[in-house]
């Protein structure tokens, strides 16, 4: 079953599941493995250029020279815009911080104020993945087993996803639909 708010179809498991990132135990992984870069919108890929810069010194030789052969994103097979990667895994935007934690080099320049880009929507919404369709936006949890120590946190501090991901989740739909989110995850919550 699904819940319509706005343009959007939002799956019960974004209100149902439990999730809450545990960087210390999965080290982000979720930035490493995969088979394309994170996904991106049209207009994120002018973002990227633009800010890269910036973020150049924070990039491994290897990223720097991918970005110098291809570019900040292609299009991976299925035809939609990613960011580049490098060896066939690592999104180029990527450093490994002292604890060996995968981290996003454009978040780490957004927080320190060089730059008002936080990183792309699809990394800033994970677990949550967007597909478009002619009439609305479906919503979407994605299930990943290097996730697992999420989900376990997630239940352990009783943090739904949709409530873990509400600075996203605005920052994607707006104050006005996440409200309408809330509201409706708290009536179907209690009548379960």
């Amino acid at each position: 079953m699904m819940l319509q708010i706005g343009e959007t179809v939002v799956g019960l498991d974004i209100i149902e599941e439990k999730f809450c990132c545990n960087l210390a135990v999965c080290k982000g992984w979720c930035c490493v493995d995969g088979e394309s870069g994170a996904p991106l919108e049209k207009e994120e890929v002018a973002e990227l250029e633009r800010v890269l810069p910036e973020v150049w010194d924070d990039l491994s030789p290897e990223a720097q020279e991918v970005i110098d052969e291809q570019g900040v994103a292609y299009k991976d097979r299925d035809g939609d815009m990613v960011t580049s990667i490098v060896n066939g895994k690592d999104c180029v935007f990527t450093y490994h911080d002292p604890k060996g934690i995968c981290r996003c080099a454009i978040e780490k320049a957004y927080r320190e104020g060089r730059i008002d880009f936080y990183k792309p929507i699809s990394c800033h919404l994970y677990p949550i993945r967007l597909q478009k369709f002619r009439d609305f936006t479906a919503v979407n949890y994605h299930r990943w087993s290097i996730c697992k120590p999420a989900v376990a946190l997630g239940k352990e501090n009783g943090l739904r996803i949709y409530q873990f991901l509400k600075e996203p989740l605005i920052r994607k739909f707006g104050e006005e639909w996440y409200q309408e989110l809330e509201m409706t995850a708290e009536e179907y919550l209690k009548s379960k």
